[in-house]
């Protein structure tokens, strides 16, 4: 009986050559989920420090000078291991800077 061997190599190199794809898509988008989830992160630490100041200045009438003023009176938390946390404070009547980063 004749048989196209032909045939069947070239049918299973489609299926690794689609299999491949297929994963090399997935390990793509893999890769930038984690990205955007530290971008979001970054930017709800920054909203939080900003909120944060923000009642302060309600409260008290003057923007706090540190971020371990707002971590000891009003409950701050941050992640330091994962974000650095800049917070520059110009004058106590003007908001501070914030920049939140990933490390």
């Amino acid at each position: 009986m004749y048989s196209d061997k032909k045939k069947k190599h070239t049918f299973w190199i489609w299926i690794v050559l689609a299999l491949a794809a297929v994963f090399g898509l997935v390990y793509t988008f893999a890769g930038h989920s984690g990205e955007d989830m530290a971008e979001e992160s970054a930017a709800a630490i920054q909203e939080a420090v900003r909120r944060c100041a923000m009642q302060c200045y309600v409260v008290e009438g003057v923007y706090p000078e540190n971020l371990s003023y707002l971590e000891e009176n009003y409950g701050l938390q941050i992640n330091t291991r994962d974000f650095y946390v800049r917070y520059d404070a110009f004058a106590s009547n003007l908001p501070p800077d914030i920049r939140v980063r990933a490390k």
